[in-house]
C-alpha cells in the first residue's frame, strides 16, 4: 500500500468512528481547550477559530451507532441525520463540546434546537438564522450581525477575545483550505482515474474533524502524492451526483456508484466548498465572511436565493464537469431534498440530460439494489454513446 493509500485509509477511519479520535487528540494537547459543533449545512468556521476553538462538523452517524435513546425524544419520522446526530450526544460521544450551533436550513433542524437545549443544559445551544431572502439589499447587514451575535457567545464561552486581526488571520486559514478543496475537486472532475469520488469525499471530509492546519498539510500531501499514480482511463460513463448536501450518503453506496461511473463532481458536504472564492482578509471580518456567504457561493435547496435558480445550477455544474448524466438523490424523509428532486428531474428532461434518481439513508447497510440500478443505467447510456 502506498502513502496515498494509507493517507485515505486512515481519513476514511477517522470519519467512521463515532468517538471523534481527531478532536479528543486535540483536546488532549490542548488542555482547557474549547470545542464548537455545528450542524449540516455550513457554519463560518472561523468564528469558533478565531477564539482558538476548535470547530467540528456535527453530520449524523452514519450506520455506526444505533438509535436507542433519541426516538423517545424526537419524531421517528424526522431524517435520519437529525436523530442520528442527538444519539451520538445522548450517548455521550460528544460530551467534549462546548458550545453548538444549528443553522437554520429546514422546519425539523431548527426544531431540534428546542430538544436540545432541553437536554443538554450543560452547553449552549443556538440557532444561526440565515437571511430567508438572500437577495435584499440588507442581507449582508444582518447576516453579519447574526455572526456578530455567535461570536460574543464564542467569547463568553472561551474567555478570549475575537479580534478583528484574528478573525482576518483565521479566514487566510480557512481560504487556503478552500484553495486546496478546489483544486482536490479538479483533479477529480479532470481526471477522475487519478482520484475517485469515495477518495475525494473521505479526504474533504476528515477536514470537519480535525484542526484546519492539519488538514490543510494533509492536502498538500495527498495534492504532491496523486498526480504520480500511474493510473489509466477507463471506459464509463461521467456523471454528476446531486443530493448529498445535509445527510450523507454511505460510503459503501459511493463505492458502488463509482464501480460502474466516474462521478466527476457532486455537491456532497457542500457545506466545506460552500464559500467557491477567497473571503477578503481586509476591512469588517464578519461583513466579509456574510458578503461571500451571500455571493460567493454555491447552491443547495435549504437557502433560497432567486439569483440562483438551482436546477439551472446544476445543469452549470453538469457542463463544466463535461458529464453525461445526472444521479439525482435525496435522503428519505427530507422535504427540501424531494421537493427539489421534482425541479431537477423536470429541468434534466427539458435539457435531455439522462439522470438516474435515487433514494438513500445514512444507515442503509444493503446495496444490491443500488448496484443494479446504476450498472443498468450506466451499461444503456454506453451502449447509446456507443
Amino acid at each position: 500500500m502506498g502513502e496515498l493509500e494509507r493517507i485515505v485509509d486512515d481519513c476514511r477511519a477517522l470519519v467512521e468512528d463515532p468517538s471523534y479520535p481527531a478532536v479528543r487528540r486535540w483536546l488532549a494537547d490542548h488542555p482547557g481547550g474549547k470545542v464548537l459543533g455545528h450542524f449540516q449545512v455550513y457554519f463560518p468556521e472561523e468564528l469558533a477559530h478565531a477564539a482558538g476553538m476548535l470547530p467540528v462538523k456535527i453530520m449524523g452517524a452514519g450506520s455506526t451507532v444505533q438509535i436507542r435513546q433519541a426516538d423517545a425524544r424526537i419524531a421517528a419520522f424526522v431524517c435520519s441525520i437529525v436523530r442520528s446526530s442527538l444519539e451520538l450526544a445522548l450517548s455521550g460521544r460528544l460530551d467534549f463540546l462546548s458550545l453548538f450551533v444549528i443553522p437554520s436550513i429546514c422546519d425539523a433542524v431548527r426544531n431540534a434546537c428546542g430538544v436540545w437545549v432541553r437536554n443538554f443544559p450543560q452547553f449552549p445551544t443556538r440557532v444561526l438564522y440565515f437571511p430567508q431572502n438572500a437577495a435584499s439589499a440588507h442581507a449582508v447587514d444582518y447576516l453579519a450581525g447574526e455572526y456578530a451575535r455567535l461570536v460574543r457567545l464564542i467569547e463568553e464561552t472561551t474567555g478570549q477575545p475575537v479580534t478583528a486581526e484574528r478573525l482576518a488571520a483565521s479566514i487566510a486559514v480557512f481560504n487556503e483550505n478552500r484553495r486546496l478543496l478546489r483544486e482536490l475537486y479538479r483533479i477529480k472532475r479532470e481526471t477522475p482515474w487519478l482520484l475517485s469520488a469515495l477518495e475525494a469525499y473521505v479526504l474533504t471530509r476528515a477536514g470537519g474533524v480535525m484542526p484546519r492546519e492539519e488538514h490543510n498539510a494533509l492536502l498538500r500531501r495527498v495534492l504532491e502524492l496523486v498526480g504520480q499514480r500511474p493510473a489509466k482511463r477507463q471506459d464509463r460513463i461521467r456523471v454528476v451526483f446531486e443530493g448529498g448536501y445535509c445527510e450523507q450518503p454511505p460510503l459503501d453506496m459511493l463505492a458502488v456508484i463509482q464501480d460502474a461511473c466516474y462521478i466527476v463532481d457532486d455537491d456532497l458536504l457542500i457545506g466545506l466548498r460552500w464559500l467557491v472564492d477567497d473571503v477578503a482578509t481586509d476591512g469588517d471580518p464578519l461583513a466579509n465572511l456574510a458578503w461571500a456567504y451571500l455571493n460567493a457561493s454555491s447552491y443547495s435547496p435549504v437557502q433560497h436565493d432567486p439569483r440562483k435558480p438551482r436546477a439551472e445550477m446544476l445543469l452549470r455544474r453538469l457542463r463544466a464537469a463535461g458529464a453525461d448524466a445526472a444521479i439525482v438523490a435525496a435522503p428519505k424523509m427530507c422535504e427540501p431534498g424531494l421537493e427539489e428532486q421534482v425541479h431537477y428531474t423536470r429541468t434534466l428532461e427539458a435539457a435531455g440530460i439522462p439522470y438516474l434518481v435515487l433514494e438513500f439513508e445514512e444507515t442503509m447497510t444493503t446495496f444490491e439494489q443500488v448496484g443494479i440500478q446504476v450498472e443498468t443505467f450506466a451499461e444503456s447510456l454506453l451502449f447509446e454513446f456507443a
